[in-house]
């Protein structure tokens, strides 16, 4: 893109000590046709107050009475402003004009080398405008994904609030009448004499009992109660549960038996174990999980290991892989973050979390405490 001498007017800092200098650079950019204000300053304390103001590039001599242009260089560096700096001389070695670039000059020439000054400053310019929306694209897209960030995290609390809700409904209201029924039912098993009766009755009590277990092992799938015993404990019952269930063999070793954590942290590495272990049953093919959990230095870390056929390399980069993501974004939440990999002998998933300092100050305390703002409380919601 060129700039457009009938569109704009360009502010030129010029640092020289000759007004000859001066006057012969500025009829040059003129004669190349640019509409620009040219002001010139030869001393430190100028420059200094010069670089407050507002300017679109800065051409600078070399030598000068008690100073350098890399001074100048080394100033407008530490200001953090963003602009061109030409550097002109009528004589620079090649060691300097090096050093210059590798500082921050745009360019560099020779006085007797005039004609390449407009293009040079243009293209300086050009170039430092490219800069100044790619850091400012950049700052945008820091700003997007932070907020992304913040919904991700947002409804991740939001999702495991309503599980409690809606666990807390199915515990007082469905399971409170399945119960009631129950009792009913035997009731009448105990006081009828009517051998059919009995029979309904009898096939009656079952279903019951399977359906005040099936509302049970739903209410723990959508708010683990068992957390209530500890981080320690949870992650032990799944282990456990998780053996029964598949039959895959399933190990669990612990550093502590019990862990005083920040709020929510513990739901966290709980449902990082919870979706690592169902993505064990339903892909891996393996025969062997081990679970470590341990707080050393301050971080928690959860890792669970298997002995299974490994994720292909290309599954993790699917467009569509939200089951990976979602540990990714949960951890976030904590300010953990999740490591993956895998090959043929297995995969292996770990969790860490830094842990603020209050909460190690005492290792065995009651993590399992309702506390206001932490989700994997019951009363959280």
């Amino acid at each position: 893109m060129t700039i457009s001498t009938a569109d704009r007017r360009l502010r030129v800092l010029h640092i020289e000590d000759s007004e000859l200098d001066h006057q012969l650079i500025m009829a040059q950019l003129r004669r190349a046709g640019l509409n620009l204000e040219l002001h010139r300053v030869d001393t430190l304390a100028e420059v200094r107050q010069a670089l407050d103001e507002p300017w679109d590039a800065v051409v600078s001599d070399y030598n000068l009475p008690g100073f350098s242009g890399l001074l100048v260089l080394d100033m407008l560096k530490e200001s953090k402003r963003l602009l061109p700096f030409v550097l002109v001389s009528g004589e620079i070695g090649e060691d300097t004009a090096v050093a210059a670039m590798r500082t921050g000059a745009s360019d560099y020439l020779l006085k007797k080398d005039l004609a390449r000054l407009a293009p040079a400053l243009l293209h300086a310019i050009e170039a430092c405008e490219s800069e100044r929306a790619r850091i400012e694209a950049d700052r945008e897209l820091l700003k997007s994904k932070q907020r992304l960030h913040e919904l991700a995290g947002h409804l991740q609390t939001s999702v495991e609030m309503e599980r409690a809700a809606i666990a807390r409904e199915i515990h007082d209201d469905v399971g409170g009448s399945l119960t009631a029924l129950k009792f009913d039912l035997a009731w009448i098993n105990r006081h009828a004499q009517d051998p059919a009766v009995l029979q309904r009755v009898q096939s009656a009590l079952e279903t019951v009992t399977s359906a005040i277990e099936a509302s049970q092992r739903i209410m723990h799938n959508l708010r683990p109660a068992i957390l209530e015993q500890g981080l320690v404990a949870a992650v032990q019952w799944m282990a456990a549960r998780f053996e029964r269930r598949t039959g895959i063999v399933t190990t669990m070793r612990t550093s502590h038996d019990q862990m005083q954590l920040p709020a929510g942290v513990p739901l966290v590495a709980y449902r990082t174990a919870q979706e690592a272990l169902t993505n064990v049953s339903k892909h891996a093919q393996a025969t062997r999980v081990h679970i470590e959990l341990s707080v050393d230095s301050g971080v928690l870390t959860l890792e669970l290991s298997d002995n299974g056929v490994g994720i292909a390399a290309g599954a993790l980069a699917k467009a569509r892989s939200f089951g990976i993501r979602g540990l990714h974004e949960r951890a976030a939440t904590v300010g953990g973050w999740v490591d993956l990999s895998s090959n043929s002998k297995g995969t292996s998933l770990i969790l860490s979390v830094p842990l603020m300092a209050d909460a190690m100050d005492q290792l065995g305390g009651d993590e399992g405490a309702a506390v206001a703002h932490d989700p994997s409380a019951w009363g959280g919601a």
